[in-house]
């Protein structure tokens, strides 16, 4: 039995109609994708002045931690994140509370 004629341009309809949304989604997408990306502006974290204890926490960490790796910028993590780097390298260094303190203060006196 042949198909109506009605029915075969219903089919084509339908197809073209799909072909155009999936058309015109790829090329909304394309151009998202090449636009330019908006990204907020760093706003750098005012520099904290050194008190004396701070100079001696940052020295300690400087000469101490450089003995055995490069230094960290200690802005690239969190107060969090250095906890337990901290605790673990106080050991591995030998390093007494009070040292480890300064250095504690003078990291997170810069984040």
């Amino acid at each position: 039995m042949k198909p109506k004629v009605h029915e075969h341009k219903k089919n084509n309809f339908k197809i073209v109609s799909t072909a155009r949304i999936i058309a015109v989604a790829i090329l909304g997408i394309f151009i998202y994708s090449c636009s330019p990306k908006v990204v907020a502006p760093v706003t750098a974290a005012p520099k904290v002045e050194l008190t004396p204890e701070l100079v001696a926490g940052k020295s300690l960490y400087e000469n101490n931690c450089a003995k055995c790796h490069k230094l960290f910028e200690v802005t690239k993590h969190t107060q969090e994140d250095w906890k337990p780097v901290l605790v673990r390298m106080q050991k591995k260094a030998r390093l007494d509370d009070a040292q480890m303190a300064g250095i504690s203060n003078y990291i997170f006196s810069q984040l």
